[in-house]
């Protein structure tokens, strides 16, 4: 039995042949389509995908937030050499999300997202290749085309997550 690969390699290994920006171009509208069928669901953006797990309106938020994050660390990494990643507490981050309203979260992700895409179009060799660390993973370093792969992968994830609110039972988080 082999370990559990780590979440960084679980969530880039989503992405598998297709090309990152590919799927951060198309997330977007493939956002907009799934806020459109929960819509149409009674208490859909209420319900999850798994027991314990988050909403759709909480994933719609902690989309919103990840673009805003990801973008100040491509930021950070393009203009501080050796850039150490800010930890975030995610959990923290999330706890006003049940408050927060989907079609506000999907309209700053949208924003969010062009902002972002805008600025990795202006990305050199240089840009690509800065390396950053993060303290939850010492002694290991990333890339700025490993961190736009890992958002790519983190957007397949959660649009999957989205789909098995719109298509199965009625589940509570």
């Amino acid at each position: 039995m082999f370990p559990p690969k780590p979440y960084l390699e679980r969530i880039i290994d989503l992405v598998g042949d297709a090309e990152p920006i590919d799927v951060l171009q198309q997330t977007a509208q493939k956002l907009e389509q799934c806020y459109l069928s929960l819509v149409e669901i009674e208490d859909g953006f209420e319900r999850s995908y798994g027991k314990g797990k988050w909403t759709a309106k909480q994933i719609f938020a902690h989309l919103a937030d990840t673009d805003l994050l990801m973008g100040y660390r491509f930021r950070q990494a393009i203009s501080i050499e050796n850039y150490t990643i800010d930890v975030v507490d995610q959990d923290g981050w999330a706890k006003p999300y049940h408050r927060l309203d989907a079609s506000l979260a999907l309209q700053s992700f949208r924003g969010l997202r062009a902002w972002n895409l805008a600025l990795i179009s202006t990305f050199g060799l240089k840009d690509w290749l800065a390396e950053t660390t993060h303290p939850e993973r010492p002694g290991k370093t990333d890339t700025v085309d490993t961190l736009v792969r890992f958002l790519a992968g983190h957007d397949l994830n959660h649009l999957g997550q989205l789909e098995r609110i719109i298509q199965g039972p009625s589940l509570q988080a």
